[in-house]
């Protein structure tokens, strides 16, 4: 298969989906055009895109520098600038909504010919498409791919728009809100689209954007909205039937049922009324009783109804089926017609039932006595028949509909993984019971492949030889194409073949704490097993061995996790207790074994590179800063936060913060360090972590010459290749050398700035008197400005101040809150 080289992207419609899937577009380092209506006060030749702002709403003077028409720009402008202030963040650097070209229908249409490929996102309306599709077309390159955003129109009936040497490139492509975060993305062909454009596009979102690819048929909002919104449906009818709030349905369906923490109605919230009400209508629209053995449950709640008439939409309007007033949480009551007090929780007695054995919790639930847990068996039973009765008609295979959901829903497993891992004929008959009693949304009974061949014999609908295929009847293998092959060790559902991470290669030492390994008897891998990934004494004696290991013969080592987090950091735990039972002298030793580990990884006589998925906080962002390179995924939190629980950065943090500014400062024309030095003692003395890999470069954690990848189970192979390149360019540790410090000069200036924020106010005289040790480590303590020291120097100075903070009692009361609850104590 050719490379699809995608050098630009146009995205039409600057609503909510358009501008976000831009902002990605950029985060992901590929330039994007971001085309909208032009604003003018005279009627528009095409309606607005959905979220956009009326032209006549468009300022004038939203202009800028580069940015083509200013004032006709300004609906894509107003919808650029507004990226930067919505949370969850679409951008990973909010200044870089600057990337983003605006433009416009009415005079830059031209541009799209400079474009590899053109996603259309504008509203969902099947005449506004087609319209825009007309307008657009003699400007779409030769050998472009045109895609269309939409959530559940039709792709082939959208085709029929476009002119017949423009088809074969044309397809759906699904992204899930929001684009940054969400993984799934579906792809959606038509009988007219060329084989090779849906595997170029896969692909591409797969590697470039990082996203997790499902092939959907072209049927009523494809695979993940089909079962997800049918399941929404179906929860609501169940609320009330069993009569039970919408705050204590969200517990049970959070993360108690291995769902999104948001539970069903504040993801609905979030993905706003207005959205869920349409696809809704696209299933009302385009089936019917004959269609569908289902659409009985397909009528929009009262409940909805009633919010969408108020127009309360959710998170966008303030209001939805939650309101926040000041610090308070509101629910809407349907009966009152009002906002009332919300927090109620589920009994505890279905959170402990949820906590056991799949096999166990189904029937348990099955024969709960109380509304909730007959409730929570209504749903599971629902999703599982509804998935099983839609899979022919909607899915290639029983892989895509759950991976679909967890991957656009936020599922820990999809129906049929859940369905399988409690027993498959046990649970089938379960649900066949339910449907012939008259308790089921349907009264079409379960396929007959439940019950009887191929998949009742192995079990389940995933097996060593594939997924099962209702359409073809067999089980099927995952899709070949080149780029999977970057994924070493893909994410699998249960009962389906492929490597393992933990067994996979060959081993070359393990212990409870670290396995040390091999998949090519070149580069040497070694992955923490302790929980969270913590840096415990065991866990550094292994990553030891594992340098030892690698230095003996191979030519490099890679830290990966194998999932997340990378680490959360050293052993709180072990080193309180270290301090109760061997006092300030224990604890310096054992952050002195944690230094002297780090100081090895970064003079080692192989590469290391730190493999970072997930969070990589306090020694975590330790141990990647001493590595020899960083490989990240894009979503990687890095910090030091030792703040939080009273402490410092005691593993080498600090002194990397000194040494930076020192190398940082040496590479410009100014002499002064302290400039340097902000930005790094500012980060650990807040326990600022970066929201995104791309953040964490502008705080220093990661350099421009480490490499950010968009898709995190390509991590392990990225990383081995830049050992591998490093090793092949003959690779030497750096020397060691003193570098300059910014002396109490330097300390003195920063303690005048932390006094003003004590005394305003803004920090706390604990918080104060740990800043204050940071500032005395990161300037070198008591010695002249520039004065000239060594990397073991600014650790000993780290190693007075980490247990002079140990011993205190409010620093012992922040890291029992942290070891107790999982959240900072601040005092």
């Amino acid at each position: 298969m050719s490379r699809f080289n995608v050098r630009k992207v146009a995205v039409l419609g600057a609503g909510v989906m358009g501008a976000q899937i831009a902002a990605h577009l950029v985060n992901c380092k590929i330039p994007v055009i971001l085309f909208d209506l032009p604003a003018k006060t005279e009627a528009p030749t095409l309606p607005a895109s959905r979220g956009s702002l009326p032209p006549e709403g468009a300022g004038a003077a939203l202009g800028r520098p580069g940015g083509g028409a200013g004032p006709k720009n300004g609906i894509v402008l107003k919808a650029i600038d507004n990226l930067k202030k919505l949370k969850p963040a679409p951008l990973a650097v909010a200044d870089d909504a600057a990337l983003i070209e605006p433009a416009n229908y009415e005079d830059d249409l031209k541009k799209l010919k400079g474009c590899d490929l053109v996603i259309e996102a504008i509203a969902e309306r099947m005449d506004w498409k087609s319209d825009l599709y007309h307008k657009i077309a003699p400007f779409v390159g030769k050998n472009a791919i045109l895609a269309s955003n939409t959530s559940g129109l039709s792709i082939t009936q959208l085709s029929e728009a476009l002119p017949e040497a423009l088809r074969p490139r044309f397809c759906g492509i699904h992204f899930f809100n929001p684009p940054r975060y969400m993984i799934l993305v579906e792809l959606i062909g038509t009988p007219t689209t060329q084989p090779v454009v849906l595997d170029q596009l896969e692909a591409f979102v797969t590697t470039g954007l990082g996203k997790g690819v499902v092939r959907a048929k072209d049927t009523p909002n494809f695979v993940a909205n089909r079962v997800g919104i049918a399941g929404m449906l179906g929860t609501l009818k169940e609320v009330e039937k069993f009569g039970l709030t919408f705050d204590v349905v969200d517990d049970l369906t959070g993360k108690r049922l291995g769902r999104a923490s948001s539970g069903t109605f504040r993801t609905i919230d979030v993905v706003g009324l207005d959205t869920v009400g349409h696809v809704i209508k696209t299933l009302q629209d385009n089936l019917s009783d004959q269609t569908d053995s289902f659409y009985g449950s397909y009528g929009t709640p009262a409940v909805l109804a009633k919010l969408l008439e108020l127009k309360n939409l959710g998170q966008k309007t303030g209001a939805g089926f939650y309101k926040k007033v000041g610090r308070d949480i509101l629910r809407f009551d349907l009966k009152a017609g009002e906002y009332v007090p919300a927090g109620q929780k589920a009994d505890e007695v279905y959170g402990r039932m949820l906590k056991r054995p799949a096999a166990e919790r189904l029937k348990l639930l099955r024969n709960a006595e109380g509304p909730q847990g007959r409730f929570l068996w209504a749903i599971l039973r629902n999703g599982f028949h509804y998935a099983a009765v839609h899979l022919k008609d909607i899915a290639e295979t029983a892989r895509d509909v759950d991976l679909a959901m967890r991957w656009g829903f936020g599922m820990k497993q999809g129906p049929f993984e859940l369905w399988q891992e409690a027993g498959w004929l046990e649970v089938a008959k379960m649900v066949q019971e339910d449907i012939d009693a008259g308790h089921a949304l349907s009264k079409e009974p379960l396929p007959e492949w439940v019950f009887k061949g191929p998949v009742a014999e192995a079990g389940g609908v995933h097996t060593t030889e594939g997924s099962w295929s209702a359409a073809t009847g067999r089980f099927e293998p995952r899709r070949q194409l080149p780029v999977y092959e970057r994924q070493l060790f893909p994410e699998l559902l249960l009962g389906e073949a492929g490597p393992r991470f933990q067994t996979a290669g060959k081993t070359l030492a393990e212990t409870d704490a670290v396995r040390v390994w091999t998949l090519d008897d070149e580069v040497v891998i070694a992955t923490l097993k302790t929980k969270m990934h913590i840096i415990s004494p065991p866990a550094g004696e292994g990553l030891m061995q594992a340098l030892e290991i690698a230095e003996a013969g191979y030519q490099g080592l890679v830290i990966w996790p194998g999932e997340d987090p990378f680490s959360v950091g050293a052993d709180l735990e072990t080193m309180l207790k270290g301090f109760v039972a061997g006092g300030a002298d224990f604890v310096d030793s054992l952050e002195k074994e944690l230094q002297d580990g780090m100081l090895r990884l970064r003079y080692a006589q192989v590469p290391v590179v730190a493999a970072i998925r997930g969070m990589a906080l306090g020694g975590g962002c330790e141990m990647s800063v001493y590595s020899a390179r960083r490989v990240a995924a894009m979503e990687s939190y890095i910090g030091l936060v030792e703040v939080g629980v009273g402490l410092v950065p005691g593993a080498g943090g600090l002194t990397y913060i000194a040494r930076r500014a020192a190398e940082c400062a040496q590479a410009s024309t100014g002499k002064d360090l302290l400039p340097f030095l902000t930005e790094g003692f500012t980060a650990a003395a807040m326990a600022k972590v970066g929201t995104s890999a791309l953040e964490s470069r502008q705080l220093g954690y990661l350099l421009w010459s480490d490499v950010v990848v968009p898709h995190r189970d390509e991590l392990l192979h990225v990383a081995i290749e830049q050992a591998r390149a490093m090793h092949a360019a003959g690779w030497r540790p750096p020397m060691k050398r003193l570098f300059p410090v910014a002396g109490r000069d330097g300390k003195a200036t920063i303690t005048g700035q932390l006094v003003n924020m004590r005394d305003g106010g803004f920090i706390s005289q604990h918080d104060f008197d740990i800043a204050r040790h940071i500032a005395h480590v990161v300037t070198g303590g008591d010695v002249d400005p520039g004065t000239l020291v060594s990397e073991e120097y600014l650790m000993a100075l780290e190693r007075q101040a980490f247990t002079a903070l140990l011993s205190h009692p409010k620093t012992q009361e922040r890291m029992l809150g942290m070891l107790s609850t999982g959240k900072p104590v601040r005092n």
